[in-house]
C-alpha cells in the first residue's frame, strides 16, 4: 500500500523548527510505502529521487543520547559482538567476547584476523542520523537505531582507521578508498536512510545522484523500521492555541488549506503523525480533510 511520503518524513521531523523542509517535488510526494515492518523494493536511482530533502539539524547532538552496543536478547553478546560473529568469513573464536576470526574491511580492502583493529561502523553515523531526523526520536528509538541488527547494512565491521577517517561525514564529503565498493556503499547508505525515514541535505542527495549515475542501478529492498514518532528533545509545543485548521508544529505549512493544496491530508488520529500538528475542532479524528 503506497501513500504520500509525508507520513514518513514528517514523522521523523516531529519537532517544530528542527529542520526546514524544502518544497517537495513530485517524486518525493510519491512515497516509499506505508507502515513499519513493510518491505519496499525499488531501483537505486528511484530511491534516491524519493529521499526528502531538508536542512541538517546542527545542534543538540550527544553520542550518549544513543545507547549503543546493548545486549538486547540477553545472550551475553552485545550488538558489536553480534556483528563480528556474523561478518567473520570463518568461524570466529569466542562467544561473549570474540578473540579471532577473519574480516574483510570493504572500505579499504584490508583483511584482519583480530577484532582489536576493527570498528563497527554505523553506515549512517549516529551524528548524521541526528542531523537527519533522529533528534526528534525517543531514547528507545535512538537505542534501536544504534543497535540495528535487523538489517545487515546498518552496522559493518571495518578497520578502525577507515572508520575514523569517515567520522560522521555523508557521501558528499567522504567515500571509501575502495572505489569498487562505491556503488554498494551508496546503495547501503540509501537503504538505511529509507529504513529509518531519515532525510538528506541537498549536497548529500546531489552526491548520491552523481555516484549512482555510474552504477548499474541495482534494485534495493528495505524493511521499514517505522516512522520515528515520540517525544522530541526540542520540547512539546502547546497546540491548544492553534487556530481551527491551523498548524501547531507543521514545519512546512501554516494551515490545512495550504497542506491540502499541495496534496497532503487528510490526517487521521492513530495513523498519521501529522494529525497531532493540527487542532481537531469537530473531534472526528480527522484533520485537513477539506
Amino acid at each position: 500500500m503506497l501513500r504520500p511520503l509525508a507520513t514518513l518524513f514528517a514523522a521523523a521531523l516531529l519537532c517544530s523548527g528542527c529542520a526546514e523542509i524544502s518544497e517537495p517535488d513530485t517524486a518525493v510526494q510519491a512515497g516509499y510505502g506505508a507502515d513499519s515492518g513493510e518491505e519496499v523494493s525499488l531501483p537505486l536511482t528511484e530511491a534516491i529521487a524519493k529521499l526528502p530533502v531538508a536542512k541538517e539539524v546542527t545542534s543538540g547532538y550527544d553520542r550518549e543520547k544513543f545507547n549503543h552496543w546493548v545486549d538486547a536478547d540477553g545472550d551475553c553478546q552485545d550488538a558489536r559482538t553480534e556483528v563480528l560473529l556474523e561478518e567473520s568469513s570463518k568461524k570466529a573464536r569466542g562467544r561473549c567476547d570474540v578473540t579471532s576470526g577473519a574480516w574483510l574491511s570493504t572500505y579499504d580492502g584490508v583483511t584482519l584476523k583480530r577484532p582489536g583493529g576493527l570498528d563497527i561502523d554505523h553506515m549512517v553515523a549516529l551524528k548524521e542520523s541526528w542531523e537527519s531526523g533522529a533528534n526528534a526520536w525517543t531514547d528507545e528509538q535512538r537505542e534501536a537505531y544504534a543497535n540495528d541488527l535487523g538489517d545487515p547494512r546498518a552496522l559493518i565491521a571495518v578497520t578502525a582507521a577507515t572508520n575514523r577517517s569517515k567520522g560522521d561525514q555523508d557521501p558528499a564529503d567522504w567515500m571509501p578508498d575502495a572505489t569498487s565498493y562505491h556503488c554498494t556503499y551508496v546503495a547501503d547508505w540509501v537503504a538505511v536512510k529509507i529504513r529509518w525515514s531519515l532525510f538528506a541535505d541537498r549536497a548529500e542527495k546531489a552526491a548520491l545522484e552523481d555516484i549512482a549515475a555510474g552504477c548499474d542501478n541495482p534494485e534495493i529492498t528495505v524493511r521499514l523500521a517505522g516512522p520515528a514518532q515520540g517525544d522530541s528533545d526540542q520540547g512539546d509545543s502547546d497546540q491548544g492555541d492553534a487556530p481551527e485548521g491551523g498548524s501547531g508544529e507543521d514545519p512546512r505549512f501554516d494551515t490545512c488549506a495550504k497542506a491540502t493544496a499541495k496534496g497532503y491530508g487528510p490526517y487521521r488520529k492513530g495513523r498519521d503523525a501529522e494529525y497531532e500538528w493540527y487542532r481537531d475542532g469537530d473531534k472526528d479524528g480527522t484533520v485537513c480533510d477539506s
